[in-house]
């Protein structure tokens, strides 16, 4: 299996340990790939480095956790522009997931998950992915 992670899961991961996001985050890096792409690795350093994160993260920790998945997750150069999204930023997403030939796109996203399934890629919030994993959700 093959899995997108939309940067609110990521970042909820990294902040909230105990949370769907986090553990949805360890499944799919243990069960298949995780891809990554320019456009989001951009967007998640680009959170991660908001003054208001500064309180529950430290800077070096930020690093240490992005360093991490850096090793873990497989890079995919885009060779398709979609525009899809009612949320024109949101469209990086489905570009990784249909470049990358991904199954899953796990996302907090409503806008995201309302276009499930895109090409034959399930879009799942972080609870319908460990809900459903065992059955392909």
């Amino acid at each position: 299996m093959r899995f997108v992670l939309d940067t609110n899961v990521i970042v909820s991961a990294l902040l909230l340990t105990d949370s769907p996001s986090r553990q949805a985050f360890d499944r799919a890096l243990d069960s298949g790939k995780v891809l990554l792409s320019p456009p989001v690795l951009s967007e998640i350093h680009d959170v991660l480095a908001r003054p208001k994160f500064r309180k529950y993260i430290s800077e070096e920790d930020g690093r240490q956790f992005l360093a991490a998945f850096l090793r873990k997750a497989e890079w995919v150069e885009i060779d398709e522009a979609i525009r899809a999204c009612r949320d024109p930023k949101d469209d990086k997403f489905l570009e990784l997931a249909a470049s990358g030939h991904a199954t899953h796109i796990i996302t907090g996203d409503r806008d995201l998950i309302s276009l499930s399934p895109f090409r034959g890629i399930l879009i799942v919030s972080p609870e319908a992915f460990l809900g459903g994993l065992d059955r392909r959700v």
